[in-house]
């Protein structure tokens, strides 16, 4: 079965209409963007200006990383850490919202409420398990591909304005689009289709500059970053016996390094290069809590640990949630011993 049979005419028939039905166009994302949900959001957007002509504005819970800040270029987007009052003004005049890269609104924390009580049309594209169809009017949905961007790029190529031919999607638009797919792949080295290397293709054919995103992308870092994460691989990883990593920032570490939001993403993934690390688990202290970020090799499940132990889910072998103290532990000193518990008893 193809990645992209989810995309059935009729729903891109539906989905066009409502583009075409003017009013304003709401399109959020997950709190804590990565580059897919930037990536997406920000596409959609600039589809829906350059092609559409709407008044089409991109909203976030929270501000995106430095490092993936000039995915946000242009002013279309709100931020509500920063400004709430334009958020929720925004959303309570919405005519549609599109939420992207999260399978229900759930997943944009303070924005929760006002979208779901918003009485907007109200369309999900997302590549996650178990989308809250529920809530949405036109839903898009499905595991079996790379990301919420090369979803997005195969509705996009079904337009009536696109007709199959990338090079008719906004120069923005498709490097956007790149971004996404680029991040949420590790730059090709998981999570990839025969779809996936079409759309990157067709991509480049249109006249993105791959070399210079992955310029921004990789090689814009402050020094912190490269040190913190040298630290935190040399003095802050651990090795069970079942083959489970584990790095455990906590606020000191993270205060002596001056690390700033989007500084240690992909290092979760650094420990699978070991041959004996079946699974890596990161964890990154915030107030009264560690964000989870889980990684795993093929044949050992990231999605139901982080289901089980840490109030979260995601896809099979790259999956997140949180460890709240006190709660699931007592302090965060703790987090190591449960960490090696809790593998254990999933390992057997």
């Amino acid at each position: 079965m193809s990645s992209i049979d989810c995309i059935l005419p009729e729903s891109v028939g539906r989905l066009s209409a409502i583009f075409a039905g003017g009013g304003r166009i709401s399109i959020l994302a997950h709190t804590h963007p990565d580059g897919d949900a930037l990536g997406s959001t920000g596409a959609l957007v600039s589809y829906l200006k350059e092609k559409r002509g709407a008044d089409a504005l991109a909203i976030f819970s929270d501000a995106a990383p430095a490092s993936l800040s000039f995915l946000c270029n242009g002013g279309d987007f709100i931020f509500a850490d920063s400004d709430p009052q334009a958020a929720l003004q925004r959303i309570s005049h919405s005519d549609v919202i599109i939420l992207l890269d999260c399978n229900g609104f759930s997943r944009t924390e303070q924005l929760n409420g006002p979208l779901c009580e918003s009485k907007a049309v109200k369309v999900l594209i997302d590549h996650h398990i178990d989308p809250e169809r529920d809530f949405f009017d036109l839903v898009f949905s499905t595991e079996d591909i790379s990301s919420t961007c090369e979803l997005l790029f195969y509705i996009l190529l079904e337009m009536d304005d696109i007709k199959g031919d990338a090079r008719k999607l906004p120069s923005a638009c498709a490097r956007s689009l790149m971004a996404g797919m680029t991040t949420d792949t590790n730059n090709f080295a998981n999570s990839v289709y025969p779809s996936t290397l079409r759309m990157a293709s067709a991509l480049l054919e249109a006249g993105v500059d791959r070399d210079s995103l992955l310029d921004e992308l990789y090689h814009r870092y402050r020094e912190n970053r490269v040190r913190v994460m040298g630290f935190l691989q040399n003095e802050g990883m651990s090795i069970t016996d079942k083959g489970v990593a584990y790095i455990i920032a906590d606020k000191a570490v993270l205060k002596r390094f001056d690390v700033k939001e989007g500084e240690t993403e992909s290092l979760v993934n650094v420990p699978l290069a070991i041959k004996k690390v079946r699974m890596s688990i990161f964890l990154k202290e915030e107030n009264g809590l560690f964000r989870v970020s889980i990684r795993s090799k093929k044949g050992t499940s990231a999605q139901k640990l982080a289901v089980k132990y840490f109030h979260g889910g995601g896809h099979e072998n790259a999956a997140g949630g949180k460890l709240f103290y006190p709660g699931d532990i007592p302090s965060p000193a703790d987090a190591g011993a449960f960490l090696e518990r809790i593998t254990n008893e999933y390992f057997g």
